[in-house]
């Protein structure tokens, strides 16, 4: 009965046939791989690549006078990129300058002048001692009719009249002491106010030269050769291609076994599939999109549809992969996320960002404090020599 059954089945049911014993060995074997290798995974094609950009504003208000940088260039950390017309702020420079010295001079003739006060005090009480001898040795001549009473009475106004002078200089001197008090002639408080001006004034003179914070690729240049730009005017931005990452906006049914430190893989489209970046889990978003979006979504207004929400969680990749491979901020990714390992953290603490230091700030101040230096002692040796006094 059986043969007779085989031996009658048609073409297409043999075919039916062996097409749903392909589907069945199919349904296993995607079965057995899902179980033992695709349940480790988590996939989006929803990530991009981001980085820093680091806008070039303005400090001061100026009239741009050169550009050294152009988009697609680029540029290492402090280089000179723009700079405005420094003819206000050499100005500037200048008077501050004429000022500090002329403070620096008048505080050193406080120094001399407190030395002649107290010359000048030391001679009124030795004429005060004078006078008090001359009336203790007239006093007792008064009974003998050898001193007259009108002489005595002279002595005596002497000795008061010299009195009220030296209590005279000896307040004129306690207030210019008061002046003076624990100070030199390079800490005096208007010789600080003066050099406070220089710092500043040098501040602005270095502002009127713009350098790149960091180094990378000059994007969004919008400045232009005598324009007129005010303080806070954004003339370009730096991109620095070496610190980029990857967000990538996983939907939030996939988050649950997202840990930080998961190995990571990225295929960039600009690559395909030829080039694969390594990375790692670096942080998870502290929200979805449609939270910080700038009009958010009213749930509570009634006409509410339930979408599923995608939070952005941050790939840090491997700078030698970056090096030999670069990629633009913005470029399309497919990111894999191998989430076998589910024991890390889901946030992660405190972090600061930093870009490479210039040196050229540290050295325009160290300039500035020696050029502050020179002009108060340069005061100081000529109100002590003219005098021949010891200024502090």
């Amino acid at each position: 009965m059986t043969e007779t059954t085989e031996t009658t089945r048609t073409p297409r049911q043999r075919a039916f046939a062996v097409f749903g014993a392909v589907l069945a060995l199919l349904a296993v074997g995607w079965s057995v791989y899902w179980f033992t290798e695709l349940r480790h995974f988590e996939f989006t094609d929803d990530a991009y690549v981001a980085g820093d950009v680091i806008p070039l504003n303005s400090e001061a208000p100026g009239t741009v006078i050169a550009v050294h940088a152009d988009d697609t260039q680029r540029v290492e950390a402090g280089a000179v990129l723009i700079e405005l017309d420094p003819a206000e702020a050499r100005i500037a420079v200048a008077a501050a300058e004429a000022t500090l010295a002329r403070t620096a001079r008048e505080v050193a003739a406080l120094y001399a002048q407190r030395a002649v006060m107290r010359a000048d005090l030391n001679a009124r009480e030795l004429a005060l001692q004078r006078a008090r001898r001359d009336l203790a040795r007239r006093e007792p001549l008064r009974g003998d009719g050898a001193v007259s009473g009108e002489e005595l009475a002279h002595a005596a106004d002497t000795v008061a009249e010299l009195g009220a002078s030296v209590t005279a200089a000896s307040a004129q001197l306690a207030a210019l002491d008061a002046q003076l008090l624990d100070t030199t002639a390079a800490s005096h408080p208007r010789v600080l106010e003066a050099a406070a001006a220089v710092r500043s004034a040098h501040l602005a003179l270095r502002r009127t030269r713009l350098n790149a914070p960091a180094a990378g690729i000059v994007a969004k240049r919008s400045a232009q050769i005598g324009q007129r730009v005010a303080a806070g005017t954004p003339l370009l931005a730096i991109v620095s291609l070496r610190e980029v990452w990857i967000d990538a906006n996983f939907k939030e049914v996939q988050l649950g076994r997202l840990r930080l430190g998961q190995p990571v893989k990225v295929q960039a489209d600009i690559y395909g599939s030829g080039v694969t970046f390594h990375g790692r889990v670096a942080g998870l978003g502290a929200g979805s999109g449609s939270a910080f979006a700038l009009l958010p979504s009213q749930n509570a207004s009634g006409n509410w549809i339930k979408i599923v929400q995608r939070l952005p969680v941050r790939i840090a990749l491997d700078p030698k992969e970056l090096e030999s491979h670069p990629l633009r901020i913005g470029l399309s990714t497919l990111v894999e996320v191998d989430v076998a390992d589910g024991s890390g953290r889901t946030a992660v603490g405190a972090s600061v960002r930093s870009s490479p230091a210039s040196r050229i700030d540290t050295l325009e101040d160290q300039a500035t404090e020696a050029r502050i230096q020179q002009l108060v002692a340069a005061q100081a040796r000529h109100a002590a020599a003219r005098g021949q006094l010891d200024i502090p």
